[in-house]
């Protein structure tokens, strides 16, 4: 199956966003740099690396944003996944250079959903596409409300 297009472009001079000039939603974006410890003994990165790639951009937007996660931590909050999914297109070797593209999608009273795209530095290559779902708790572990400051996040994201 072939992936969509997906050609980013700086937003608003430079920073962390892009726009996709196809679909036009716009994305934070990391660097990484796979590790020889991520590949399996197929000499591909193994597939369970890409949620820790998921999680890197994450954490990346959130601090970028002023909202690092030891912060929503400390205010009482925690948001396991509920729910993930990944569409792998091209496999990641060791010392691939790769762009982790994140952006806050569905908004709910006590859930909120990330999307993902991975691409590869150097080629521009889709990698994979994929979601997580997070459940809002609080240090009880009881369902709660998403907080307010990511409530602000969901809301101010660029468009």
């Amino acid at each position: 199956m072939k992936p969509k297009p997906f050609i980013p472009e700086q937003h608003d001079g430079a920073g962390p966003f892009v726009r996709d000039r196809v679909s036009g939603q716009v994305w934070h974006r990391c660097q990484h740099r796979t590790l020889y410890a991520d590949t399996d003994r197929s000499e591909v990165v193994y597939h369970s690396n890409y949620l820790r790639y998921f999680e890197l951009g994450r954490a990346s937007l959130m601090r970028d944003v002023a909202y690092p996660y030891r912060e929503i931590e400390d205010s009482g909050f925690v948001y396991p996944i509920i729910d993930l999914g990944i569409t792998f297109y091209k496999p990641l070797y060791y010392d691939d250079l790769i762009w982790i593209h994140t952006r806050p999608i569905e908004l709910e009273r006590v859930k909120l959903k990330f999307d993902y795209l991975i691409t590869h530095a150097e080629t521009g290559e889709l990698i994979c596409r994929g979601f997580t779902k997070h459940c809002a708790l609080n240090k009880a572990g009881m369902p709660v409300a998403v907080d307010a400051k990511t409530v602000h996040l969901w809301k101010t994201f660029p468009k």
